[in-house]
This record gives structure tokens, C-alpha cells and sequence, in this order.
């Protein structure tokens, strides 16, 4: 008896096309015609309409998203489906959940399942259990291919074997061993990554140079056979400096899968193990590598720690601002790392904050302190660490002298002479070519004409950089530089040195430090890099004194000098004497009402000397019925006692001094000496 019915043959006919990789799909061709070839099947059971459903070539059946089985399970659910052909089971599914659901709606509408062994009923119990053996034994099946050859991959990886790829700058030889590329040029490309990293200490600022000076580095093709030079990208940088096999390592299982659950499917993830005990094998000294295993380690650290608010432990790369010492300082009471806040105008005050539980609790912070007196503490610390080796410092800065235009010089080089090795190729080619077919010989010679004006390119920047003398340093020059590294405390302050220099020295001697508050001081406890540790004491800023605040002195003369004249006038004076606002800036009238206003100075009222008995130069010299130059000269010689705070400021003179019977005959005197013009319309010149 047929199970093939004829209300089976008026529903349409479904061929399931499915190859599990890409890989399959491009050279598995017997196996995709094998399938395609159901088509014809399903006109000889009788069906007059198939459908061929191919979405999922390239796609596994283990699991992942597959549209094409989707499309057919809606399809059958429409109930417009009388039978789906599929070479096997394993192509329909390879787990029981995918296989089951479809065997479960077969049955519900009545949906044949056909392969190339028969035609199965999932409504009959002997076809429904057939067909679910049948899937159990696809899954079974593909459960041991996996088993295998992951234990295959595992024991040639024990014995450092086993290379899927080969990291650019490394060839493989016939015994499955790799060695590093015999072409000069990439192997100094491969170095002067490493070098530049060990110089600038973050990724993104050897990205940054090398796109600014045009060096290229090398990469391989599609293929994994040439060798490509173009610029670099992060992601290049990154995968050069971080992979161990540079490090004359071999590593295997350097990243984990992880399952989760989306979308009711499975879902299969890959993550890196930054510990390398955590990876399944790691063999150090396998070969000839670019860097030492230790350079590496430090590299991997460098890394991690240049990782900004990935980890509330790492220091973060160097950034812009002021503040020295971001990232290093640790909270003494929750050990998380404090944070730098600028304020004011264009950032000019800054304070390190630690913000501890505030995010999670909404408690308050646990420390917070200036950060200008902290730095220069710190720096003069560091100073004093250094200032021994200052002078072998500034004799390595010279030797070093000019080494960054040596490494570009060396990378243009190269690139000329591989340049020149293919234009000769590309001649050779041409020559060989037969000169009356012009379809061959017109492209070799475009060819060749291209080769040489790489080579003219080159040598043009080649001659450039060699007319541009560098590691030459004058008498004068080098004379100076001994002097700066004998004192430390003058090349730190130099107008040249910058604050990213200044941030990457500290960080080179130091690893973090532990910091309090306690009263009126901080308690630091620095942390070098060699193990050593230093308590130190800080004193703490009062509140609104900071490195804007106005001097004590001009503070105290403010206080005096507005009981004797007003805003404006106080202003001038001090201008007149050289004195500044706490920023630098010349004093007004606005700045000085300011300043009285915090440190509580009264303004000055009209009439107030004369209550207080003191009068004025003007006011003397009316009193005396003398000039103002007389009466400057009566102060000078010592007759007339008078009191001036500063240069330019009033000079203040008692009126009880001025009716001194000495003071009005030394008067008298120089009257008789001067005397006055008759003229009414002669004024005294105010001096």
C-alpha cells in the first residue's frame, strides 16, 4: 500500500537544499547536484510542482540561524506542503530540537517526509520511529566528527604543529615548522612596531605616527600566499603586539566559546583569555621570535593597564590635562582608583576625587584634594630619584639623537630596493615578450612604466630625507643639554619638556600611590617600580587658598590704602608699584571692589583722614603756605615726619606734626628762601 495519497499529490512537493560550509559549496559540487536532483524524484512519485528551498548553503545545521528551514517550516504549517525531500536526515537538522519540531508538524498536517532510501509517514508509529532514529543517529554522528577532529587539532597543537594561519612576518616550512620571513623589509617593519611601542607606549600613538610619516607594513592577501603592504590600522597594530607568536611562542586555544540562548536558539560566542594559564597550550622558545617573552609580558601589561574605565585598577593611557599623576593615585579606604576633575576656566584647577560606592549606594566620596601641591611633591620626589643618572641621561639623548629619522630612512630604503627588484622583473618580462603581439607586449610595458616611477618616487624621498642632515648637534646645543641633565629641576621646568614627557617619566618609576586625608595633610605612600616604598606627607590647602590667590602682602596694602583713597585711585597705585592679581593681570577698579569684598575691606568714605587727624600732601602744603615740592623736601631731610605704604602710593602726614613750632619755622624758612609769586594767576605745579 502507498502512503503517498492523492490529496498528498495536490499539495506542492519541497526539495531542502543545505551544504554545511562555504567551503562545501565550492567544491562539493556532486553533493549539491545529488540534491538538486530530488527535483526529478518528486515528479516520478507524481508531484507536478516542486519547490527548491537552497537559502541555507554554506550554513550548519548544528544549530545556527538558518532562514531556509524556517521558510519550510512555515511553509508546512500553511498546510500546503504534501511532501519535503531531503538527501538525508542530517541535512534536514543536525540536533533533535530542529528535527523533532519538523517531525511534530508533519504529522499535524499530514506532510510526507521523502528521502532518497524512501517515503515516511511521522503520522505512523513505525515511520515516527524510524525517522526519529534516524535523526538521532545525524546528531550522534556529527557529535563524534566533532569529537575527533578536536582531539586531532588538540594533539597536533601539543606538539606545536598545528598552524591554521600563519602570522604575517613568519613563513611555514615542508615539516611543519614556521620560521620568520627571509624578506629584510618585513622583518624591519615587524621590529619597528615593536620599537615604537616600547618609545610611545600606547597603541593609538603608533598608529598615529606611522599614518603620519606613511609607513606601510606588511599583511597577508585572501590567499595567505603574498605579502600586501598598505598603511596600518589599529586593529593590525593591535594583533602584531599582542600575538605571542612574536614572542617566539606557540599558543593554542587562546580564546573560549561560550553558549547563550537568543531568540528560543542557540547562540555561540568567542572570547579571549587575556591569562596565558588559562590557555590549552602554550610553548615558549618554539621559535626564532621578534621580541623576548619577557618584552611581551610587559607589552600585555602596558596594554591592559592603557584600558580607560575598562578596569577600576588599570591606570588608564596618558590623556590630555594638567594633572600629573592620573591613574596612579589609589583610595587608602575602598582601593578604587581616583579620578582627576577639572574646573575653572579652560580646566586651571584640578582636584583628585575618589568617588568610591557613589555610583552603587549614592554615599558620598571618600576623599577628595587639590592636586597642584600633590604634583610638584611627587615630581620632586621622582627628581630626586633621578638627578644621579641626569647626566648619563642627557649623554644617551644625544647618542639617540636623530634615531626616529634613521628607522624611516631604513623602512624607505627597503621599499627602494624591492622596487627595484620588480621593475627589473617587469623588464625582464617585457623583453621576453614578443614585440608584434601589442596586447601582451602594450600591457607588460604599461607595467614596467609603473615600476619605474615607484622606483623615481622613492629615490625623490630618499634624496629629500638625505639633504635634511639630522644627529648633527651643535657645540652650543650639546652643551646645554649636559647642563639640563645636571639639573634635573631646570629640564623639568623647561618650556619644552611637555606634560605627556613629564607623565610618561613618572610612570616609569612609579607604580601607584596609596593616599589619605588626615586633618590639614595628606598621607602618600609611593610605590615604585622596583618594589621600593616612600611615606610621604603633603600639606592640604586651606579653603579658597589655591595658586590664582591674590599675594599676602598686596592683600595688606589694599587693607591700608583704602582708608585713604577710593577704587579707582587704589588701583592705579598699585599698577604704578608693579603689583598683580593673583592670575597676572593688571588691577581695575572691578578687581579691587573684588577683593575687598572677600577679605571683608571697608570701602574708603569721604572725610574719614581728616576724622582720623591726617592729611594729604596737598593738604600740608596749604596748611604750611608752601609748594608740594617743599614740602617733599621737608619730608626728605627728615623735618616733617610722614608715612608712605608704597611707590606712588599717598604720602599720609599728621596735622598735629604739621602745627609743630619746628615744622612751621623750617617752614617759615623756605618761604623766605622760595617765596610765593605775587601773581594770583600762578598755580603750584602738584608734584
Amino acid at each position: 500500500m502507498t502512503k503517498i495519497t492523492p490529496e498528498h499529490l495536490t499539495r506542492r512537493a519541497i526539495v531542502y537544499v543545505r551544504q554545511s560550509t562555504p567551503y562545501q559549496v565550492t567544491n562539493n559540487l556532486e553533493s549539491q547536484r545529488r540534491q538538486y536532483a530530488l527535483v526529478e524524484r518528486a515528479r516520478q512519485l507524481g508531484w507536478s510542482e516542486a519547490r527548491v528551498i537552497d537559502d541555507d548553503l554554506g550554513r550548519s545545521g548544528a544549530g545556527s540561524e538558518r532562514p531556509g528551514f524556517e521558510k519550510l517550516l512555515a511553509a508546512i504549517c500553511e498546510g500546503n506542503v504534501g511532501a519535503a525531500l531531503s538527501i538525508e536526515a542530517s541535512r534536514l537538522a543536525r540536533n533533535g530540537r530542529d528535527w523533532h519540531t519538523l517531525l511534530e508538524f508533519c504529522g499535524v498536517v499530514g506532510t510526507l517526509i521523502v528521502d532518497e532510501d524512501g517515503v515516511y509517514d511521522p503520522r505512523s508509529p513505525n515511520d515516527r520511529l524510524l525517522l526519529g532514529m534516524k535523526g538521532t543517529m545525524s546528531e550522534m554522528e556529527l557529535s563524534m566528527f566533532r569529537q575527533r577532529s578536536i582531539e586531532a587539532r588538540k594533539q597536533k597543537a601539543r606538539r606545536g604543529e598545528l598552524f591554521l594561519t600563519v602570522a604575517v612576518g613568519y613563513t611555514k616550512t615542508d615539516d611543519d615548522r614556521i620560521e620568520r620571513n627571509a624578506d629584510r623589509r618585513v622583518q624591519d617593519a615587524i621590529n619597528l612596531v615593536f620599537a615604537k611601542f616600547a618609545e610611545l607606549q600606547t597603541i593609538r600613538q603608533v598608529l598615529v605616527w606611522m599614518r603620519q610619516e606613511r609607513i606601510p607594513l606588511p599583511a597577508n592577501d585572501r590567499t595567505g600566499c603574498k605579502i600586501e603592504w598598505r598603511l596600518p590600522t589599529y586593529r593590525t597594530l593591535h594583533s602584531i603586539l599582542t600575538n605571542p607568536v612574536y614572542a617566539g611562542a606557540y599558543a593554542f586555544g587562546r580564546r573560549t566559546t561560550h553558549v547563550t540562548i537568543k531568540d528560543g536558539r542557540k547562540r555561540t560566542g568567542r572570547s579571549w583569555r587575556r591569562d596565558p594559564n588559562a590557555w590549552d597550550v602554550l610553548i615558549k622558545d618554539h621559535h626564532e621570535g621578534y621580541i623576548s617573552w619577557i618584552e611581551f609580558e610587559t607589552n600585555q601589561r602596558l596594554i591592559a593597564d592603557n584600558a580607560n574605565g575598562r578596569r577600576f585598577m588599570s591606570r588608564g593611557s596618558l590623556r590630555r590635562g594638567e594633572a600629573l599623576l592620573p591613574g596612579l593615585f589609589r583610595c587608602a579606604r575602598c582601593g578604587r582608583k581616583l579620578y582627576v576633575a577639572y574646573g575653572g576656566k579652560g580646566g586651571a584647577t584640578q582636584r583628585y576625587v575618589c568617588r568610591g560606592a557613589f555610583d552603587t549606594m549614592a554615599v558620598a566620596s571618600c576623599i577628595s584634594f587639590g592636586g597642584m601641591r600633590t604634583d610638584r611633591a611627587i615630581a620632586q620626589e621622582v627628581l630626586n630619584r633621578l638627578q644621579p643618572l641626569g647626566v648619563e641621561a642627557a649623554l644617551a639623548a644625544l647618542e639617540t639623537q636623530g634615531q626616529e629619522h634613521s628607522q624611516k630612512r631604513r623602512q624607505v630604503e627597503n621599499a627602494l630596493e624591492q622596487a627595484r627588484f620588480e621593475a627589473a622583473r617587469a623588464h625582464r618580462q617585457y623583453d621576453a615578450a614578443d614585440p608584434d603581439n601589442r596586447l601582451v607586449a602594450g600591457e607588460l610595458e604599461r607595467r614596467w612604466n609603473e615600476r619605474l616611477a615607484n622606483v623615481r618616487m622613492l629615490e625623490d624621498q630618499l634624496a629629500q630625507m638625505s639633504a635634511r642632515p639630522v644627529g648633527l648637534v651643535a657645540a652650543e646645543d650639546r652643551e646645554r643639554l649636559l647642563t639640563l641633565g645636571a639639573d634635573l629641576t631646570l629640564a623639568w621646568n623647561s618650556p619644552g619638556v611637555s606634560v605627556e614627557t613629564r607623565k610618561k617619566i613618572i610612570r616609569i618609576l612609579i607604580h601607584e600611590i596609596i593616599v589619605d586625608t588626615a586633618e590639614d595633610k595628606l598621607d602618600l605612600i609611593i610605590h615604585w617600580q622596583g618594589g621600593d616604598h616612600t611615606r610621604l606627607d603633603v600639606k592640604k590647602n586651606k579653603i579658597g587658598q589655591n595658586r590664582w590667590a591674590t599675594d599676602a602682602d598686596v592683600v595688606d596694602l589694599v587693607s591700608v590704602l583704602a582708608r585713604q583713597m577710593p577704587d579707582q585711585a587704589i588701583a592705579s597705585v598699585l599698577n604704578r608699584s608693579g603689583k598683580s592679581t593673583g592670575r597676572g593681570n593688571s588691577w581695575t577698579r572691578s578687581h579691587v571692589c573684588s577683593l575687598r569684598s572677600k577679605k571683608g575691606i571697608a570701602p574708603y568714605r569721604d572725610g574719614e583722614r581728616r576724622e582720623r587727624g591726617e592729611a594729604t600732601l596737598l593738604e600740608a602744603a596749604e596748611t604750611l603756605m608752601v609748594s608740594t615740592s617743599t614740602v617733599l623736601r621737608m619730608i626728605r631731610a627728615g623735618t616733617l615726619p610722614a608715612n608712605q605704604l608704597c611707590k606712588g602710593a599717598p604720602w599720609i602726614i599728621r596735622l598735629s606734626d604739621l602745627h609743630n613750632d619746628s615744622v612751621r619755622r623750617e617752614a617759615m624758612a623756605r618761604r623766605a628762601r622760595h617765596p610765593v609769586s605775587c601773581d594770583p594767576l600762578q598755580q603750584p605745579l602738584d608734584l
